[in-house]
């Protein structure tokens, strides 16, 4: 008998009237927004302006949706295409199935196409904003939590998941918490890149490397215990080679880019290096004009001064004279 355990919500979805609150996707937007505001400060601590990692996000954000959708979708076929199923349902992505994988790539995608029209080199704007992708990823998480999805192996442990849905062939009992391991090791990855950042002062894109590596260190052991279904390649499931294969390119990202362009980047937005000095010259400007101006006003005070003692002089020297001839 179990003692303890997370229970699951009875429902993912509460109605406002006509219009369905949904969890999962409040999950998904709370995490949007914690990355775009913790990307934000990282970004004018580097030397950015306010405002552009918003502006870059709005490419960023549905190309990444749309990926993560497609990954879904094109490695988990078989429940919108397989007999008996409704392809409609592919669109349906406020009912969960989201693959980081394919997020982050086209997201990144997404980012280029912002940066690119901002003048601004993606590898710093990934350094930016690579912990608000951890701590979105670990509020994302909960979303499966409302959906009572991509839990693990069957447990009694303290902190073990109740399933309590019978659809879509969940079995009810007490499982793993995975999508609560996966959300407590993003929040461990995104403090990890934070304090990697601040000692080595991490530039040209390496933060966003480590953050990768570190995810998949944690995603590769944590998909090995899930239990949902999922295709199989030499006894792994497809995620576990991805979070291998993945975790390679980002070490070897690392390690190169850290020999050929070590340090991190001078200057992350030329635009607002450039708005500065504007600003900076405005005032040295306003500054001359000021000393230029007060210049000229002691040169007409000393101009009165000299006039005004030569007045003086006239006049006592007239009034010798006139003294004498009385005398």
């Amino acid at each position: 008998m179990e003692l303890a355990f997370i229970p699951s919500p009875s429902r993912g979805v509460l109605y406002l009237g006509p219009i369905p609150l949904r969890g999962y996707a409040f999950c998904i937007i709370i995490g949007v927004f914690v990355a775009v505001w913790l990307g934000n400060k990282r970004w004018i601590a580097r030397g950015g302006r306010a405002g552009t990692v918003a502006d870059i996000a709005v490419w960023a954000v549905p190309f990444g949706l749309v990926g993560g959708r497609l990954y879904h979708v094109i490695t988990d076929y078989e429940l919108y295409f397989s007999e008996g199923r409704d392809w409609v349902d592919a669109f349906k992505i406020w009912e969960g199935g989201l693959g980081i994988w394919g997020a982050i790539a086209l997201g990144a995608v997404g980012a280029w196409i912002g940066c690119r029209r901002r003048g601004i080199p993606l590898p710093a704007y990934a350094d930016a904003i690579a912990p608000g992708i951890a701590f979105a990823q670990a509020i994302g998480r909960w979303g499966n939590w409302f959906n009572q999805e991509l839990y693990g192996k069957p447990t009694d442990l303290p902190w073990a998941l109740e399933i309590t849905s019978s659809s879509d062939g969940r079995v009810p009992g007490t499982y793993h918490p995975t999508f609560l391991y996966e959300s407590l090791w993003c929040i461990g990855v995104a403090f990890l890149v934070i304090w990697a950042d601040r000692r080595f002062r991490l530039g040209h894109g390496r933060a966003f490397a480590l953050y990768v590596a570190a995810y998949c260190t944690g995603r590769a052991w944590i998909e090995y215990m899930r239990v949902d279904d999922a295709h199989h390649i030499a006894g792994l499931r497809l995620n576990v080679w991805t979070a291998i294969l993945v975790f390679l390119l980002a070490v070897t990202y690392l390690v190169l880019s850290s020999k050929k362009r070590p340090g991190r980047e001078d200057v992350v937005e030329p635009g607002a290096v450039a708005f500065g000095d504007d600003a900076d010259g405005g005032e040295k400007s306003d500054g001359g004009e000021k000393s230029e101006g007060a210049g000229k006003d002691h040169e007409i005070a000393d101009k009165a001064e000299t006039e005004a003692e030569a007045d003086a002089a006239e006049k006592t020297a007239k009034n010798e004279a006139g003294s004498g001839k009385k005398t």
